[in-house]
């Protein structure tokens, strides 16, 4: 990631610590209730002005996040809580924090992807991840303008991919941190591949559970112990 840091001075923009991972090109509604929180998104939409979401587990703040970009205000309430729409933007590492505010405040630095030129592999990984992205799609009956996705190039099919339902923010904040589009798109392979084999077995222990299977068997398949 390092060989990707612009050189651009740190800039002070307002922190949102949360318990999601943030990619760039993904729609994340937030509902706005702290006061603090209330506060610093005002003064965004106010300044039209980004701020960064950060991956907080409840112990640890990650150093890499990205902004986001309020697309709209889809209700406010009388007590000043809102429920916003935001869109990923672009990646930054933190240099330190500034508690000078209200609300969190850090120093980042902004950052994004290697010049990487394309191989002719590169058709084939971005085929095969669709393929799974179709399988994966044709577990939960949903439909996607998979022509449309393959326009989009590994750069920014490979945030699109780990943005989707399904991914945890544990699986998501590798994506974040990686400055190569086709190291990212093989990470979506693979990540599709568990992600299809988790939703199978959820599948197959929901019909063992209603009795149309053998649950310890499926387990048993599946690595996962019963004890």
């Amino acid at each position: 990631m390092n060989d990707a840091l612009q050189d651009y001075p740190y800039q002070l923009i307002p922190l949102f610590p949360l318990g999601v991972v943030l990619l760039p090109h993904m729609d994340l509604p937030l509902h706005i209730f702290e006061e603090r929180y209330k506060i610093m998104i005002t003064k965004c939409l106010e300044n039209n002005q980004t701020f960064g979401i950060v991956f907080f587990d409840g112990a640890d703040i990650q150093t890499i996040g990205c902004t986001a970009e309020i697309q709209s205000v889809a209700k406010q309430y009388d007590d000043g809580r809102m429920d916003i729409l935001t869109r990923g933007k672009k990646r930054f590492v933190i240099k330190d924090m500034d508690e000078s505010r209200p609300f969190l405040q850090a120093r980042v630095l902004f950052f994004g992807d290697e010049d990487e030129p394309p191989t002719a592999e590169d058709d084939d990984l971005m085929a095969d991840t669709l393929d799974l992205l179709r399988e994966l799609d044709g577990l939960s009956t949903t439909s996607r303008d998979y022509r449309a996705l393959a326009q989009l190039g590994p750069a920014v099919l490979s945030f699109v991919i780990p943005g989707l339902e399904g991914f945890t923010p544990q699986e998501r904040q590798p994506f974040l941190e990686t400055t190569s589009p086709r190291r990212r798109l093989e990470k979506c392979r693979a990540a599709l591949g568990d992600v299809i084999k988790r939703m199978q077995l959820s599948t197959d222990i929901q019909k063992a559970v209603g009795g149309n299977g053998d649950l310890k068997a499926i387990l048993d398949k599946a690595g996962v112990s019963m004890d």
